[in-house]
């Protein structure tokens, strides 16, 4: 009977302790790399929110390791290492080259990539219906955008016949940029001048350089060296009533001109979404690639009228934010 007896009194005990421990959520590990983070504040901050809406709360059941280059490209691969040395869950990467840093540093970790503009050239996947692998995500730029960017600029200043493309040839994605660029300056009867900047030096060099040849105006990308500097550059522009056009507001927010591109709040919100699918036990070769399906164009009137510039009434009306 004493046996018995502390059966039952150690059953009851242990009980509420099983309970507990089978109640106790897997908390899972997400790697986040950029190459700079203080470019687009907007985009951490909305998978963040996503994260939760689905039920992920940072401290409970989810932790979120990041990782930043701060505009420095060769930081990445020992970054993306770092993450995989954490024995994260999945690994998400903000740009084409902190997503092919993550694909070289791990051949199991599941990555999901934001912000890639060709990811079947650059080697992340297959196709964008089945990526196989370990790689899947969303593309920033869908056919024509950068071509569409140079157009608009061109509708706000009609009188442009000169400008410069400033780009990063050690960014796999620029070169994509490039040659759409190209094309859309024939189209429209633009001469397109491009200049290469992968570093601060270089970026005062094409400084000097467009104050010599007096372009009618500027076409910016992402890159994310240049968003290190991108202060630097809406001031430039500023001093030289350069008109400029960038593909991220951040920089319009800044004092730019004007800013045409895919959402990345949105990428990021998106991005959300193939993570709880992967933590669920869905494969990234079975998710396909998606490509935006939100665009904004913002525009900065104190900047236009400190340019002189009068904004045609057709390319305010398209316009998702104006900045007065």
């Amino acid at each position: 009977m004493q046996l018995i007896g502390l059966a039952v009194v150690l059953g009851l005990t242990l009980a509420p302790l099983a309970a507990e421990a089978q109640q106790a959520p897997k908390v899972a590990r997400i790697g986040y790399l950029a190459g700079n983070l203080a470019a687009t504040p907007h985009r951490p901050e909305a998978f963040r929110q996503a994260l939760r809406d689905l039920g992920y709360v940072e401290g409970r059941n989810v932790v979120i390791e990041y990782r930043d280059a701060e505009g420095k490209s060769e930081r990445l691969p020992a970054l993306a290492a770092e993450l995989v040395a954490l024995k994260v869950d999945v690994i998400v990467a903000a740009g084409t080259p902190a997503a092919l840093a993550a694909k070289q540093a791990t051949r199991t970790v599941p990555i999901v990539f934001a912000a890639v503009f060709d990811p079947v050239t650059s080697g992340l996947v297959s196709s964008l219906a089945h990526p196989g692998g370990h790689v899947t995500g969303l593309t920033v730029l869908g056919p024509g955008l950068a071509a569409k960017r140079l157009e608009l600029l061109k509708e706000a200043v009609p009188n442009m016949s000169r400008v410069v493309f400033l780009w990063n040839p050690a960014n796999p994605d620029q070169k994509f940029s490039l040659n759409e660029v190209q094309a859309g300056a024939r189209a429209l009867g633009v001469t397109l001048h491009s200049v290469e900047a992968r570093s601060r030096e270089e970026l005062e060099q094409a400084f000097a350089m467009m104050k010599q040849s007096r372009p009618s105006a500027l076409l910016m990308t992402a890159d994310g060296v240049h968003q290190r500097y991108i202060g630097r550059i809406v001031a430039f522009t500023s001093e030289t009533r350069l008109p400029a056009m960038y593909q991220l507001k951040e920089a319009v927010d800044r004092g730019g001109l004007m800013s045409y591109g895919a959402s990345l709040p949105d990428l990021g919100r998106r991005a959300a979404s193939y993570i709880d699918k992967i933590l669920k036990g869905a494969k990234p070769a079975d998710l396909p690639v998606e490509q935006p399906t939100k665009f904004e164009l913002v525009i900065n009137l104190k900047t236009a009228k400190a340019l002189g510039l009068t904004i045609p009434p057709s390319v305010l009306g398209r316009a998702d934010q104006i900045i007065e």
